[in-house]
C-alpha cells in the first residue's frame, strides 16, 4: 500500500473517453493512454467527470476502465473510476475495477441524494469493507452538492485502504487542515489545475488534471518542479499554461479537452449529451490558448 501511495502523484490526466458515431472509440483510447505515458503523465484517471461517466452505460464504463488497465499494463498506476450515488453500484464499480488489475479507485461524493456526513461516511467505508484496493475519495460539492468536511475525512482515514482525496473544491486551506486531520500519509491531489499551483505549495502531492488531456508534458514538467520545490519553475509554467486552464472550461467539459484533443489529432471532438460540442466561440478561445501555450 505504501509503494501504491507513492505512485499516485504527479500529473493525473482525468482522461477524455475519445467516441465516434456514438460509440466508444477503442482504438484512439488505447493510443491517447499510451501517447499520455510517453508524455510523462504520472498515473491515469479512466472513466471519471472528463471521461462522461454520466453517461457511459455499464458497459462501456467497464471496458474503457480495462482498456486503459490493458494499455497502461503497469507504465504508471490507474485510478479508475467507480462513484455513484448508489452504494451498490460504487461497490460493483468497484469489484470491477480490481478484478480487472486497476491499482486503484476514484470514488466520488454521492451526488443528488444529499447524504449527511454520517451518510457519506457510511457509503465510503461500505466501499472499502467490500473492496480490497485503495480508494481515492472525490471531493465535488460543486457536481455533488455535499462537501466531505474535514472531520468526515479524518474519520475515513483511519479505514486501512483508504488512502487520500481528489480536492476540487478551490479551497487552498484545505490541503492543510487535511494533513493535520489525516496524517502524514493521506495523499492529497488538487482536483483543479487553475489553483494547483498553490495546492502544491500547501503541501499536496498532484492533480487530476483536465488540461493533461492536451498539455501532459508541460502539466507533467509543471508538477515535477512542484514535488522538487521548485516554484520558479513551476510558477512559469503556470504562467504559459494558465490560459489553457481558463480554456478548458469555457463551455461544459469535457467539449473544451475533447476539441482540444482533435486538434491535435488524437480523436474527435465529438461527446455525447447532454454535453453539445464547443461552439465556434469556444474552439477560437481553445485554439488560441494552445497557441499560446506553444502546442500548435
Amino acid at each position: 500500500m505504501r509503494d501504491l501511495r507513492e505512485r499516485i502523484k504527479g500529473s493525473i490526466p482525468a482522461l477524455i473517453t475519445p467516441m465516434t458515431k456514438g460509440a466508444v472509440d477503442q482504438g484512439a483510447l488505447r493510443r491517447f493512454v499510451s501517447w499520455q505515458i510517453d508524455q510523462g503523465s504520472h498515473a491515469l484517471v479512466p472513466a471519471g467527470t472528463t471521461g462522461e461517466s454520466a453517461t457511459l452505460s455499464f458497459e462501456e464504463h467497464k471496458q474503457v476502465v480495462e482498456i486503459c488497465v490493458e494499455e497502461a499494463n503497469g507504465r504508471v498506476a490507474v485510478i479508475a473510476g467507480a462513484g455513484s450515488n448508489s452504494t451498490a453500484e460504487a461497490i460493483e464499480l468497484t469489484q470491477h475495477a480490481k478484478s480487472v488489475g486497476a491499482d486503484a479507485v476514484l470514488s466520488v461524493a454521492p451526488y443528488y441524494n444529499k447524504p449527511s456526513q454520517e451518510g457519506l461516511y457510511r457509503h465510503f467505508a461500505a466501499i472499502a469493507d467490500a473492496v480490497d484496493i485503495p480508494i481515492l475519495l472525490y471531493n465535488i460539492p460543486g457536481r455533488s452538492i455535499v462537501d466531505i468536511s474535514v472531520e468526515t475525512m479524518a474519520r475515513l482515514a483511519r479505514v486501512a485502504n483508504i488512502i487520500g482525496v481528489k480536492d476540487a473544491t478551490s479551497n487552498l486551506a484545505r490541503p492543510s487542515r487535511e494533513r493535520l486531520a489525516c496524517g502524514l500519509s493521506w495523499r492529497l491531489i488538487s482536483g483543479e489545475d487553475a489553483t494547483t499551483l498553490g495546492y502544491m505549495a500547501h503541501g499536496g502531492h498532484g492533480c487530476i488534471s483536465v488540461t493533461a488531456n492536451v498539455a501532459p508534458q508541460l502539466c507533467s514538467q509543471f508538477q515535477e518542479a512542484c514535488l522538487r520545490g521548485d516554484f520558479a519553475a513551476a510558477r512559469a509554467l503556470q504562467d504559459r499554461l494558465i490560459g489553457l486552464h481558463d480554456a478548458m472550461f469555457c463551455e461544459p467539459s469535457p467539449a473544451p479537452a475533447k476539441f482540444g484533443a482533435s486538434l491535435l489529432g488524437l480523436c474527435s471532438d465529438e461527446v455525447r449529451l447532454p454535453i453539445v460540442p464547443l461552439s465556434a466561440s469556444g474552439q477560437e478561445k481553445v485554439r488560441q490558448a494552445m497557441e499560446s501555450a506553444g502546442l500548435l
